[in-house]
């Protein structure tokens, strides 16, 4: 057995809540995101507009649609979370499914 210890990376609290997707870049690959990119583009006055700059735009001026968004995923994440406690951690995709019968 070696005296060496295991060198193990650590992060920061606020790194393990950084999410990396919202500071990607946003391509203009369909017609809804072209329109989005040049409305937050304008509003934020940027040429490049990542993901977390559309999602506070929605939050902002279309709260509805970001809420229904997040409730539903909350609701998904707590049935999940419900099916986890009472069939266990499995790989099983039957157990996890949140369709009823």
């Amino acid at each position: 057995m070696s005296n060496k210890k295991e060198n193990a990376a650590s992060i920061t609290e606020e790194q393990a809540h950084q999410n990396p997707v919202l500071a990607m870049k946003v391509e203009k690959d369909s017609e809804l995101k072209n329109y989005l990119v040049e409305y937050v583009g304008t509003k934020f006055d940027k040429e490049e507009v990542t993901v977390n700059m559309v999602a506070e735009i929605m939050a902002h001026e279309f709260p509805e649609f970001v809420y229904a968004m997040a409730e539903e995923n909350f609701l998904r994440g707590y049935q999940h979370g419900l099916n986890d406690a009472v069939n266990g951690f499995t790989d099983d995709e039957e157990l996890h499914s949140t369709e009823t019968s």
